[in-house]
């Protein structure tokens, strides 16, 4: 499995990317994806919705079970992968590109740097 370098990582299996322009995009991994299997659905907090660390986001729907998403760091959303809604067969095929979850403006953006590095998540999930 890809855990990209650039990315940060929770324990609850959400990556964070700092886009560069003071917002960030929250999706889940490789990892958590294959776990849950094939996603049917995925419903997303609207855009607007503040959120603190931790907090649910939204929630994942496959086969078999349900999964809530959680924040990684507090902050409000900006956008939503509205392709999801048709498409969320998209976070199994592509994680950490089209299967992005969210984009928000975090609070502070140096709370990335508490996050996990990804060889710190590859050896939690290893």
């Amino acid at each position: 499995m890809s855990y990209p370098a650039e990315l940060k990582y929770t324990k609850e299996h959400e990556w964070i990317r700092d886009n560069g322009d003071g917002t960030a995009t929250i999706g889940i991994t490789e990892f958590a994806q294959s776990e849950l299997g094939d996603i049917v659905y995925v419903e997303l907090n609207d855009v607007g919705e503040s959120y603190g660390k931790d907090d649910v986001f939204g929630t994942v729907e496959a086969v078999k079970t349900v999964s809530e998403l959680f924040m990684p760091v507090a902050g409000e959303v900006v956008e939503i992968n509205e392709a999801l809604g048709d498409e969320p067969e998209l976070v199994n095929d592509d994680p950490y590109g089209k299967g992005w979850m969210i984009k928000i403006k975090p609070d502070n953006m140096d709370d990335l740097n508490d996050l996990l590095s990804a060889s710190e998540y590859e050896e939690i999930v290893a």
